[in-house]
């Protein structure tokens, strides 16, 4: 089968070819080049969306999304943050359209099983420059197009000793590679797959477990721990759940500070030092200073927002702000909730924020509920552990400021709403 011919399969009803084509390539290419993908991604948004317009205001998720544009557009015309609010906006209203003209690509169980094995596919040059860059050596930038394209790769990683391989910093390659993880977990999963790519797959969960671990991202390790049960579904929580619990006990007791010293020294003679010492921030005992801790900055960012709690101080706003209160600078408030609402204020947080849990909550039981094939069915709970995964990362960083995870968060929300469409609502997002 040549690459023409897969890229053509499992293409939704009615969709036109270039579309689908040019969506898929958009997701090989997210990761290793933003502007290449963004070019592809431009032509499925044009061919997904332009004989569909007047079905917009169809489906009532899109009123929502309308009206926190609004609402954020509102906060602009006098935001504190000047021209950066304007800017700021980019993050948020072209992806709420983004979402819904990228529905039809994802209708389908199968697309959006296709869609997760390409974002898996396009993963290889993140793995491969964050091994190389931690074990031999390999380091940029490279650049290409005059800076259009660039894989930073800094010496030894960015921070130090952290894997972060083409991305600017190891938090973002840990969010991509946690992102990914439950799709690679997913393809070694399928029943179909014969013992020579049965072997592969598992080489390829392997290297992306292995370069996450070495991001040294305590969100990504949270989230390849979450992403395990999700994948392989209800019907293994009576075990796997109890002995995920055996293996992180000694982890807890190495941890929290109230642990006995006695089992807490017994516990970090168990646990691997890198470990504990890390989960503990033990490595900044004595030398960070507590302005830099996120505890409080959301303390400080719950203080600014009930100083302007309707529309917010604009995008970009803390980066401004929080200096001119501590003295020390943090481009954001790191969780995004906060974020949100320091910059558009608490009605525009509250209902994204609602919006988005709505549609984790409510597409739960089609991935968790009634199990049907397991081919398809773990795909889709991969698609939901992902999502899940994203919500559980900006609780305690905002990687949404990288694009590339920008853009998988809004294809992922849209592929949830597909889940739940009904028959008559789908209707909607087919064509002339």
């Amino acid at each position: 089968m040549n690459l023409l011919t897969w890229l053509s399969s499992f293409r939704p009803h009615k969709i036109l070819l270039i579309g689908w084509i040019s969506f898929q390539l958009g997701l090989f290419f997210l990761a290793s080049s933003p502007f290449i993908s963004v070019l592809f991604f431009l032509i499925a948004l044009f061919f997904g969306s332009y004989k569909r317009l007047r079905y917009f205001f169809k489906d009532q998720w899109n009123y929502i999304f309308t009206l926190i544009s609004l609402l954020m557009l509102i906060g602009s015309f006098n935001a504190y943050s000047g021209s950066l609010a304007w800017i700021g906006l980019a993050n948020w209203i072209p992806l709420f359209f983004c979402c819904w003209a990228f529905q039809p690509y994802l209708l389908t169980a199968q697309a959006r099983q296709r869609s997760g094995v390409l974002l898996l596919l396009g993963t290889f040059p993140v793995v491969f420059t964050g091994i190389g860059q931690m074990w031999f050596g390999l380091h940029g930038p490279w650049e290409v197009l005059n800076g259009l394209i660039i894989w930073f790769n800094d010496a030894d990683g960015q921070p130090t000793g952290r894997l972060s391989g083409l991305f600017s910093h190891a938090n973002i390659a840990g969010s991509w590679l946690a992102l990914v993880f439950p799709f690679s977990l997913a393809t070694f999963l399928q029943t179909t797959l014969n013992f020579s790519k049965r072997s592969i797959a598992f080489v390829w969960v392997l290297f992306i477990v292995i370069a996450l671990v070495l991001t040294n991202s305590r969100n990504a390790w949270g989230g390849l721990f979450l992403s395990i049960p999700l994948v392989l579904g209800v019907s293994t929580w009576s075990w796997l759940l109890p002995f995920l619990a055996m293996i992180l006990l000694p982890v807890a007791l190495a941890v929290f500070p109230f642990v006995p010293m006695e089992i807490q020294a017994f516990s970090r003679k168990i646990v691997p030092e890198g470990l504990w010492a890390r989960l503990s921030d033990l490595q900044f005992a004595g030398q960070r200073p507590l302005e830099t801790t996120r505890l409080f900055q959301w303390k400080e960012a719950i203080t600014v927002i009930f100083s302007k709690p309707w529309f917010g101080y604009g995008a970009a706003a803390f980066s401004i702000l929080y200096p001119l209160r501590q003295g020390i600078w943090h481009g954001h408030t790191h969780n995004l909730p906060l974020e949100l609402a320091v910059a558009h204020g608490l009605p525009a947080a509250v209902l994204l924020v609602s919006t988005v849990l709505s549609l984790l909550i409510v597409s739960y039981n089609k991935c968790f509920g009634i199990q049907t094939a397991l081919r398809l069915n773990v795909f889709d709970r991969a698609w939901w552990a992902a999502t899940f995964i994203l919500v559980f990362l900006h609780a305690s960083d905002i990687p949404m400021f990288d694009s590339r995870i920008n853009f998988v968060g809004w294809i992922f929300l849209a592929g949830l709403r597909c889940m739940i469409l009904t028959s008559n609502s789908k209707r909607f997002l087919m064509f002339d």
